[in-house]
């Protein structure tokens, strides 16, 4: 039986009970007053009209004319009042006999008792009934009060745990359930209302079942295939959680710091970096507030039999949860760049501009030389000597080009520092009118 139809019959029959007990009561209240009402009018009327009659006889010796004029009277009210059997009779022998009260005063005496006499039974008989009726309607009352507290009393203890208990079961599995524990069921043999939510629910939950079960195993290939491709970069990786604690790390990671894999998953990165400085360099940042993605200066670290040059990249994974709207920290993402390859062609064009420098100081310096000698000839003509200027100029310019060279590669090299100056105009101008003169006077 469903819960709405269990409800509705029981608070039906508890309302019909009560309605019942209402129509019951005031039946037999109206019958009540209805005996009360005939005991005290009829009854009452009759005694007292009898006991006026005798009152009459009796002042009849005193005032004869007037106690007949009363007794009649009375009489005569009395037989408008007969209401009980035999009642009649003894009126009817009261009238034949009044012709001759004081020869009858006997026998009008025993009549009018015998009035007196019935409506005394009378009363009686109808008390004997009202206390019946009385004693039924408290039966009935009691009865159907009874019905009607028994099924108030069912009601009360059956029909709260009726709802609330599978109310609570079900609260306790869907609590299950939210906890990943999607094997729970709900068992509910009622064939109502919770016995279908048990069921779509015990479907539900074995949908669940089913999807987590297909979806932890996609996650789990997930996961391999993501630590495959991490542990396969050629650069060092280290991941790290919000709580700081190392999730991964790849074995170009491990082989740089010197750590081994199962020292350091799931341990707190800042105690391993308490005994292991590189990774204390490169975590460093995440306690100093400085976990984002700025480049900083290559770290030098003796890799795989060299000196070799990385630069660090620390990334902060920032999520937004769901079913939330603000940005949470998720963990952080250490990754080393291996840079040396870089770094080495960068000094092999360093060496080589030095080298080419220092080569063509050399015989720039002779042709400088043999310039100079020239000029202190004498016997050059004017043209001669223009010509011998500007290659003493031009070789003037070489050397401070080559001295330049030297100098940049010295700085690149971090051998001296560039200064910043501030540098006339009007000589850096003149300086480049003077190194294509010659040549724009050779094209006219």
């Amino acid at each position: 039986m469903k819960i709405k139809v269990k409800l509705t019959v029981w608070v039906g029959l508890l309302f019909a009970m009560i309605v019942a007990l209402s129509i019951i009561s005031a039946v037999y209240i109206n019958r009540l007053k209805s005996d009360t009402a005939n005991i005290l009018v009829s009854n009452y009327n009759s005694l007292e009209y009898s006991r006026k009659m005798l009152d009459a006889l009796d002042k009849m010796h005193m005032d004869s004319l007037q106690g007949v004029k009363q007794f009649l009277h009375f009489i005569n009210l009395e037989r408008n009042n007969l209401t009980e059997k035999g009642e009649n009779l003894y009126s009817d022998n009261i009238l034949q006999q009044v012709s001759d009260i004081k020869t009858n005063e006997l026998n009008i005496h025993k009549n009018i008792y015998g009035i007196m006499d019935v409506n005394m039974k009378a009363i009686t008989k109808k008390s004997e009934l009202a206390q019946r009726t009385a004693n039924e309607a408290t039966t009935i009352i009691i009865i159907t009060g009874t019905l009607c507290f028994v099924i108030a009393f069912t009601l009360l203890f059956n029909l709260p745990s009726n709802i609330a208990d599978p109310i609570k079961e079900l609260t306790t599995s869907i609590q299950q359930i939210a906890a990943h524990n999607y094997e729970e069921r709900v068992h509910f043999e009622q064939h109502n209302e919770f016995g279908i939510l048990a069921k779509s629910f015990n479907a539900m939950a074995m949908k669940l079942e089913e999807y987590s079960s297909s979806s932890v195993s996609k996650l789990l290939i997930e996961k391999k295939r993501i630590e495959t491709l991490i542990d396969k970069m050629q650069d060092p990786v280290l991941g790290i959680d919000q709580d700081y604690k190392i999730l991964f790390a790849n074995e170009k990671a491990l082989q740089v710091t010197g750590l081994k894999r199962e020292n350091i998953i799931g341990e707190n990165v800042q105690k391993i970096s308490m005994i292991n400085d590189l990774l204390r360099t490169l975590v460093k940042d995440l306690f100093q507030g400085k976990e984002n993605s700025n480049k900083i200066e290559p770290i030098k670290i003796f890799f795989e039999g060299k000196e070799s040059y990385f630069e660090k990249e620390t990334i902060s994974i920032d999520i937004v949860p769901t079913g939330e709207k603000e940005i949470k920290n998720a963990g952080y993402f250490v990754l080393l760049r291996n840079i040396t390859p870089f770094k080495e062609l960068d000094l092999a064009k360093t060496n080589f501009i030095a080298n080419v420098s220092h080569e063509l100081k050399t015989p720039i310096a002779s042709i400088k030389m043999g310039a100079d000698l020239l000029l202190g000839d004498a016997h050059q003509n004017e043209n001669d000597q223009i010509l011998i200027k500007g290659i003493n100029e031009d070789a003037d310019r070489l050397l401070k080009i080559t001295g330049e060279l030297l100098n940049l590669t010295q700085a690149e090299s971090g051998n001296i520092q560039i200064r910043k100056a501030n540098y006339p105009l009007d000589e850096i101008l003149e300086y480049a009118f003077d190194t294509v003169k010659v040549s724009a006077r050779q094209k006219n």
